[in-house]
């Protein structure tokens, strides 16, 4: 009998680039930026320091479309994901490895910049659901329910 594992990364930081969006030879999106985090401490001398993490996100399909259209440098981000470690040789032989955040969920915190420097203020991103997201019976079923027309809403109030 196996152990259960847990895999998943929860980042709040701030883009390091704008992002980079590709496409697979399948046509799948493919997006990629960078996030910075920041942490302070206070080390045994009493003095606060400060220092900062570098991750390297990717995020696949139709979120990696949105994060190509919402996000650009300098931008607070939420994402959430997993880590996922590559590795390859390179043409001369020597052995590379990285390590990537893939994400599946990605929220931007604030406005992106304008070209004066300040925040954009009518900025409000649309965020759609993936076309991987998929529906429950139930969901289709409550989904319906809601749909319906309003001569199938009972206006009598029951108290």
């Amino acid at each position: 009998m196996s152990t259960r594992s847990l895999n998943r990364v929860t980042l709040i930081g701030n883009l390091t680039r704008d992002p980079e969006l590709k496409y697979t030879p399948q046509g799948t999106a493919i997006c990629t930026f960078g996030l910075a985090t920041n942490r302070e401490w206070t080390d045994s001398s009493g003095q606060k320091q400060e220092g900062v993490e570098f991750h390297r996100i990717v995020a696949w399909g139709k979120l990696g479309e949105l994060c190509s259209q919402l996000l650009v440098k300098g931008q607070k981000a939420f994402v959430e994901g997993r880590l996922q470690t590559r590795q390859w040789k390179t043409q001369d032989g020597s052995d590379r490895q990285v390590t990537e955040v893939v994400i599946e969920e990605m929220i931007a915190l604030n406005t992106p910049k304008s070209s004066s420097g300040g925040y954009e203020p009518n900025y409000m991103p649309v965020v759609e659901p993936s076309k991987t997201e998929q529906v429950s019976p139930a969901e289709e079923v409550f989904s319906a329910d809601a749909k319906g027309s309003s001569k199938d809403v009972n206006d009598e109030i029951p108290f």
